[in-house]
């Protein structure tokens, strides 16, 4: 499959990347499926990039009727050879950028801005002295928290394949004799061949134990590694005169970056999680961080071969050698290497122990296991500072260092598993609870004042409300025994393994009581003791828009109960955590609005928290796709409204943006990187100038804004919930029944049966309209709002039209909460496609529903795409050349999936009208291969 360039203004390393592995792709297809097969890919391919690059329409009618001609197993071919190509692209893409940071990191003049020596230096600048972000990170949470939530579409063995072609892709970049690049291509050929005849989709939908080990897998490649090498760098960076070569290397920091999870604690509408499945979740974390523990203690038992015949060892480590009972002769004049030996032997002990099975390559000595990770770390310190002490240093940072600020960041639990159910769940719990107990009224039926009373009431008493002589629902007896199971985690495991339990669709101050009244029957709260110094932190989630706006008031209330504001300053350090969330808001009111209401929230929650003087942090519930929180997570978070971030923030990473951002620990790190410096420059940077620029914003545009949100809300909901035919529209015009069916997560795609879109998940609704090329859900009614804005004004705004365009202009410059909602929605935009979206607009058998509905869609896209022209004075993407290019090229490749997908749904659903109609296996296969392969070309879908 040859990979001719359709544009010349990609980067020369990059073009040559992509056409080798096109051409590779292409020969092995050749060899596996024949001259016919490869002849009918490439003619295709070459209509595709013709119409791309010249535009002929009679290339795209070629492209159209050569893809309906397709029978047999030639759609899934076509589809299998385009979805890799867009693959292949992708590694080499993030090659590239990979690349293109070495340089940026070679030139050592200027650091590139999103790394940590920028915001070091930037800071610095600032007059912001090390010790003051040393303070900061002492007490600071930054969490990136892998969800399962279904948008990766590709399996682990395929992500695997892609290891190995980057890895061998970045060896071609070095110098070379000719044998090692015969042999490199030839490796790359292999891979390639592997990954042609590996099955591309799952033949079964996804468990939730298989989810957790797709998750693990990315602590194997990457977050093992390069979170202690970015502990490492930023230690360094903080401590200047530990460059000498024999300064000792600077202490562990604090942990302040440190991983969470929410595989297997994750409820909310899946009802495959349940106390096994957390249970699963945190022992296969443990078992993959003590066997990654063990291989390094066993490394360095090999390698510290230092001798005390020829340097002195301290008096301490002397101590830890003779305890460690290791009498071999051949060891007796090694200090170290017996050192390690005994604490190899306790750590394997400590695994035994906590996960009930062996783990250790050796056979250990008998060792008592470490009651603690802080006693495995202090055993650690005594081997660093006896090697600092003795001209050892550079040898403790070759492997000990990083090892030692791992076990600081990730205990012996790996990462925290959140919990997460919604609050109806809760509130039937309760109900049968307080019914089963003899309680008089209804719990469901009581108002929210009663309810407050009643909750607060079972909370001050002593006596358990469950007892365990009643046998209860299923959904009760599944929701109490997964808080049993967070509790006996903790105790098995530590307090950090599960820390906070989300409560979706917050809407009142009882939905966060309730949870409270949970864990005291759960063991997870001691309703003895006097003070709270125990207990899963209770975490709100406001989606909605109207969630979003009484959010603040909920939390005010919240924090102002006498035992909660204890519990706050007792078990959670003086901080309350609160998640907000993207993508429901966004479905709820479109995408403007949306982000405004999450930014006014946002202000309203800092203004609470800071009258009552506890620490707010923030858990964004963001997405791949703008629509659901997407975009550069560096630049939304220099974005956040200031005093939002103060070293406070958790994150979610979701289905394909995981890959994306973690499928490497080089990548892996860079992304780690973004994230850490924009905490510190949003924490630290210009703090008392931001926020006076921001309440100037507010000030000169939140009317403006409300203005824009109003109107933006009007016209998305005008069209999706008030538009007659719209939800058969959706469900006929884009693949969200196939995608329904595809084998990418263990959640359903819907809440309830049917065809509603109040019942369809946020995610594969995103998702969908990616598919079809219109992103909706991250443009429509901005068009609208702004055209409405310019025509009409709005209290405050400015006499004339003229006046209010240079407002708008203003904005985008000058604000970067307008900047950053721009920026991202100008990526959508180039990302749409109207010509082929209405090709899907065909499949809606109604006409008169079709073109009513695509037309004020189609009305609506060029709406904004006009107003977004005149407010940044520019042509799409005009700033960002190097994105334009890639779309370019990537286009001529998504464009035949996107064909064939018309005509393959077109096909598979005329097949189920006919009853006598015996359905094709291949075809709805094929579907889903195109499903793929447009997500793999799009990227940030999900």
């Amino acid at each position: 499959m040859n990979a001719t360039r359709a544009q010349s203004d990609l980067a020369e390393p990059l073009r040559n990347d992509i056409r080798l592995l096109g051409r590779y792709l292409g020969t092995v297809i050749q060899a596996c499926e024949g001259k016919r097969v490869f002849d009918t890919i490439e003619t295709l391919r070459r209509s595709a990039v013709r119409f791309r690059r010249e535009g002929r329409q009679d290339d795209g009618e070629l492209m159209q009727q050569r893809v309906k001609q397709l029978r047999g197993s030639d759609p899934n071919l076509v589809a299998r050879a385009f979805g890799y190509f867009l693959q292949l692209y992708n590694i080499a893409e993030d090659r590239d950028q990979n690349r293109n940071q070495r340089a940026r990191a070679l030139d050592d003049t200027a650091p590139a801005p999103g790394s940590l020596r920028h915001a070091i230096d930037l800071l610095g600048s600032q007059g912001v002295p090390p010790q003051r972000i040393r303070s900061l990170l002492a007490d600071a949470c930054v969490m990136p928290v892998l969800t399962a939530h279904p948008t990766e579409v590709q399996r682990k063995s395929t992500l695997d394949e892609h290891r190995d072609i980057a890895a061998l892709i970045a060896q071609r970049d070095q110098p070379l004799t000719a044998e090692e690049a015969e042999e490199i291509d030839a490796a790359l050929l292999g891979h390639i061949d592997t990954l042609w005849q590996t099955r591309m989709l799952r033949y079964t939908r996804l468990t939730v134990a298989d989810e957790i080990e797709n998750a693990l897998s990315y602590y194997r490649s990457t977050f093992l590694s390069a979170v202690p090498r970015l502990y490492g760098d930023l230690a360094r960076l903080l401590t200047p005169d530990s460059k000498h070569p024999f300064a000792p290397p600077p202490a562990p920091l604090e942990p302040f970056l440190r991983m969470g999870s929410w595989i297997g604690g994750d409820r909310d509408g899946n009802p495959n999680v349940d106390a096994d499945t957390l249970e699963l979740a945190v022992l296969r974390q443990a078992t993959v961080l003590f066997e990654h523990y063990l291989g390094q203690v066993h490394a360095l038992s090999t390698e510290l071969s230092i001798t005390r015949l020829l340097i002195n060892a301290s008096d301490e480590l002397r101590q830890l050698a003779e305890a460690s009972g290791d009498t071999s002769p051949h060891r007796r004049d090694e200090p170290y290497r017996r050192a390690l030996l005994g604490i190899y032997a306790r750590l394997a002990a400590t695994a035994r122990t906590l996960i009930g099975r062996e783990l250790a390559r050796r056979t250990p000595l008998p060792a008592e296991p470490y009651a603690h990770p802080q006693e495995l770390a202090r055993d650690l310190a005594v081997v660093a500072d006896s090697l600092a002490q003795n001209n050892g240093a550079p040898i403790a940072k070759l492997r000990l260092t990083g090892l030692q600020q791992a076990i600081e960041v990730f205990g012996f639990h790996l990462a925290t598993l959140d919990l997460r159910q919604s609050s109806d769940v809760h509130e039937r719990v309760l109900t049968e609870l307080f019914a089963r107990a003899g309680h008089p009224e209804a719990y469901d039926q009581l108002d929210e004042e009663a309810r407050v009373a009643l909750l607060r009431q079972e909370l001050a008493t002593g006596r358990p409300l469950a007892s365990p002589w009643i046998e209860y629902s299923d959904e009760t007896t599944r929701e109490l025994g997964v808080l049993r199971a967070a509790a006996a985690a903790r105790a098995r495991f530590g307090k950090p393994a599960v820390r906070q339990t989300i409560v979706s669709h917050t809407e009142t101050l009882s939905d966060l009581l309730e949870v409270l009244v949970l864990q005291k029957e759960t063991g997870l709260i001691d309703p003895a003791s006097p003070q709270p110094e125990d207990g899963l932190m209770v975490v709100p989630l406001f989606e909605t828009i109207p969630d979003l706006e009484r959010g603040p008031a909920i939390m005010a209330a919240w924090l102002d109960l006498p035992e909660v504001s204890a519990r706050v300053r007792l078990a959670q350090g003086q901080t309350q955590e609160v998640m907000l969330g993207y993508s429901d808001s966004n479905k709820d009111g479109g995408y403007l609005t949306s982000n405004w209401a999450l930014y006014r929230a946002e202000r309203e929650l800092v203004d609470v928290f800071r009258a009552r003087k506890v620490r707010l942090r923030l858990f964004h519930g963001r997405g791949g796709s703008v629509g659901r929180g997407g975009g550069s997570s560096f630049d939304a978070i220099l974005a956040q409204p200031p005093g939002t971030v103060a070293g406070q923030l958790r994150l979610t990473e979701q289905g394909e943006v995981i890959q994306t951002k973690y499928k490497d620990a080089e990548i892996g790190r860079r992304n780690l990187e973004l994230l850490v410096s924009a905490v510190l420059e949003s924490s630290l940077a210009q703090q008392p100038a931001a926020r006076q620029a921001e309440d100037a914003h507010m000030a000169h545009h939140g009317q403006t804004m409300d203005f824009l949100s109003e109107a933006a809300q009007r016209s998305y909901r005008e069209l999706v919930y008030e538009t007659p035919g719209f939800s058969e529209y959706f469900f006929a015009s884009t693949p969200i029944l196939e995608i329904a069916d595809l084998n990418i997560g263990s959640r359903p795609a819907s809440r309830k049966q049917g065809q509603r879109i109040d019942d369809l998940r946020a995610i594969p609704w995103g998702f969908s309209w990616a598919q079809c090329r219109l992103m909706l859900t991250g443009w429509y009614g901005v068009g609208s709002a702004l055209e409405a804005y310019l025509e009409q004004g709005a209290p405050g705004a400015p006499r004339s039209k003229r006046a209010r365009l240079a407002q708008l202009r203003e904005m985008a410059q000058e604000w970067p909460a307008f900047r950053s909602l721009l920026s991202n929605m100008e990526m959508v935009l180039a990302k749409s496609d109207l010509a082929i979206a209405s090709r899907y607009a065909m499949l809606v058998p109604q006409r008169r529903v079709r073109e009513r509905i695509f037309g004020a869609i189609s009305e609506e896209h060029g709406r904004t795409l006009a107003m977004l022209k005149q407010v940044n004075q520019r042509e799409l993407l005009a700033d960002n050349p190097a994105l334009a290019a890639s779309l370019r090229e990537r286009f001529a490749y998504i464009d035949p999936l996107n064909y064939l997908q018309i005509d393959l749904i077109r096909r598979h659903r005329a097949a189920q009208r006919r009853p006598d109609a015996t359905p094709d296996p291949r075809v709805p296969r094929a579907i889903h291969l195109t499903i793929n392969g447009i997500a793999a070309g799009l990227r940030n879908s999900g």
